[in-house]
């Protein structure tokens, strides 16, 4: 189940969303020069390592890359580990990004995407801080710009594409249940997580979990702090 493309214009030309959008597809066509051992390295030096990271704030100096280790919480907000994460990644980006970037503006839109994939990412860490399995991806901050949606728009509808065998049906869904549910799934997949670490969630190196519920939560408090209300809401129904 995934939204189509919104077909809403915002007021202000989405340029940071552009931005963002571009500078992953960039990393990942870099990504994709890489041989496998140098992707690995890559991802170790840029992406997020629990254990390194916690290392680091007991003033140990590991990082390879000669940058201290928190900048990875915003490193890994760049890299992606296949086609399908930076697809996803980007399709939701796309939809709901515009009108959070409308509202917040430019600026506070990139700090607030920033800031929500840092408290995501260690979300994530505080639940698996010994881990020593690299966790990257921009899932984390799109989750937060989700947040701040759905509190904003509760009312706007998404278009959502459901494949039932060789036939795709279009229904549209209220965005606040359409969020909401992914959020509750985010949510119970992190508790799962902390009963079966090696087969769900950052340590089996899967789905980052509390970094998308975590992003999520973060999105819906950061979002009106920095004026996601001082605005008309300009979503439709798309």
């Amino acid at each position: 189940m995934f939204p189509l493309s919104d077909d809403n214009p915002t007021r202000l030309t989405p340029y940071v969303t552009y931005g963002l959008i571009a500078a992953n597809i960039l990393v990942f066509i870099y990504e994709l020069s890489l041989a496998p051992p140098e992707l690995q390295a890559f991802f170790y030096n840029w992406a997020i390592v629990p254990r390194q990271l916690t290392a680091s704030f007991s003033g140990a100096a590991i990082d390879a890359s000669g940058l201290p280790e928190w900048t990875t919480l915003i490193t890994s907000q760049f890299l992606h580990g296949g086609f399908l994460h930076i697809i996803g990644n980007m399709l939701f980006l796309w939809i709901f990004g515009n009108n959070v970037e409308d509202q917040l503006g430019h600026i506070k839109y990139l700090l607030f995407y920033i800031g929500c994939g840092v408290l995501a990412g260690l979300s994530q860490w505080f639940f698996s801080s010994g881990s020593t399995v690299p966790s990257l991806g921009a899932s984390g901050a799109i989750a937060g710009v989700m947040g701040a949606y759905i509190l904003r728009f509760p009312r706007a509808s998404v278009l959502t594409l459901v494949p039932l065998g060789f036939f795709f049906w279009t229904f549209r869904i209220p965005a606040v249940f359409y969020l909401g549910i992914w959020f509750v799934q985010q949510a119970l997949y992190g508790l799962a997580s902390l009963q079966a670490r090696t087969n769900i969630g950052m340590q089996g190196g899967g789905v980052a979990y509390w970094a998308h519920a975590g992003g999520f939560v973060f999105g819906a408090i950061l979002g009106p702090l920095l004026g996601l209300f001082s605005n008309k809401p300009q979503a439709r129904s798309y």
